[in-house]
């Protein structure tokens, strides 16, 4: 098994971070297996320079470390694999017609908005399928409107038949997971308008790379997982083939890089005030806590409460967890965490953070 670190470089690392980032280097170090650092720089615009290296700081810090520490992967170096990657894609068929599952979509996000409607009362919206249907009656407006240099999003199509529009994983934390793909998740942006990859295509392509097979994020990308799911397969499907090469996989006739992953979802932490955790509060971040001399070993403590891992949120150093993990107790109990200076678990140098 293969983990990762996935960090976003767009500000200082705070609680919530480093709560999944413990989960993440556990649950892959625990087995005695590989953890590799992977930089999300993709979104050029959030990037903040420096932040990065901050990070990296931050983790040795707080006691983890990684396999690629002499060469982590960032996404921006990494556009030909990207574009290799729709290309591959363009090879896909969209159900038993001969038309790829991407295609060009020209809707703003008012367009969108003003034709779906929330699902599941989470504000999610799942995409109307207005380009879709315009490209299968109208073939030939599409290529007048892409010949004039409109700009247009590419989407991936999600399949309307079955077996391959239910999309179901085993989850570590949560169970059993079923996501019906056209009703539920709806057909994706992989490509935006102003040129940049997705987020949904590039973690794909990067875990394909990287052989990553052991994946822990925040329970918001449970719904993310299905829809991944699909644009892996549609991957594989068109004759992407992964870098990574293991000699395990090899031996046990697996293609390098495909085996399934395994999920684990964690569950959100929220502020004082009930929202998610966000890197624009300062005093929870990286810097402000260390700043402040509170230890790595009482961060980890926390976090390790938070994942009740621990009856207390006592200091304890990020190494001394390794024996005892399992997803068990988060299993058991996974409601949403909420940072409250009068819990008496909510150690003294937090509530005076908070």
């Amino acid at each position: 098994m293969t983990g990762r670190f996935a960090p976003t470089p767009s500000g200082r690392m705070h609680i919530g971070n480093v709560y999944a980032m413990l989960a993440a280097w556990l649950s892959s170090r625990s087995c005695g297996e590989r953890m590799l650092l992977r930089i999300e720089d993709v979104d050029k615009p959030r990037v903040i320079a420096g932040a990065d290296q901050l990070m990296m700081d931050d983790l040795r810090w707080l006691g983890f470390d990684w396999d690629n520490a002499d060469s982590p992967m960032y996404q921006s170096r990494r556009t030909e694999r990207y574009e290799y990657a729709l290309e591959c894609l363009q090879n896909v068929s969209m159900d038993d017609s001969m038309q790829s599952v991407l295609y060009p979509c020209f809707c703003s996000r008012a367009d969108i908005r003003a034709a779906s409607a929330p699902n599941e009362g989470d504000g999610f919206m799942v995409y109307p399928g207005t380009c879709r249907r315009l490209l299968q009656d109208h073939p030939e407006e599409v290529q007048a409107r892409l010949a004039q240099g409109d700009q247009h999003s590419m989407r991936i199509a999600m399949p309307q038949s079955s077996p391959e529009r239910d999309a179901s994983f085993d989850d570590c934390v949560y169970g059993r997971q079923q996501y019906d793909l056209p009703r539920e998740v709806g057909d994706s942006v992989i490509r935006r308008a102003d040129g940049l990859f997705g987020y949904q295509l590039v973690v794909v392509v990067d875990d394909l790379d990287m052989g990553v097979n052991d994946i822990v994020r925040g329970r918001d990308l449970l719904r993310s997982t299905a829809l991944q799911m699909w644009i892996r397969h549609c991957l594989l499907a068109g004759g992407f083939q992964p870098e990574h090469s293991a000699s395990a996989e090899a031996e046990a006739g697996i293609a390098a890089g495909t085996a399934t992953p395994t999920y684990a979802h964690l569950p959100l932490i929220d502020n004082a005030s009930g929202r998610r955790l966000a890197k624009r509060e300062r005093s929870l971040d990286m810097g402000a806590l260390r700043a402040r001399g509170v230890t790595s070993e009482q961060i980890i403590g926390f976090c390790a409460w938070l994942l009740r891992l621990r009856p207390t949120s006592d200091p304890v150093a990020a190494a001394e967890l390794l024996d005892d993990f399992s997803w068990q107790p988060l299993h058991a109990n996974h409601p949403d965490r909420a940072l409250d200076p009068e819990d008496p678990n909510t150690p003294q140098w937090l509530a005076d953070a908070l």
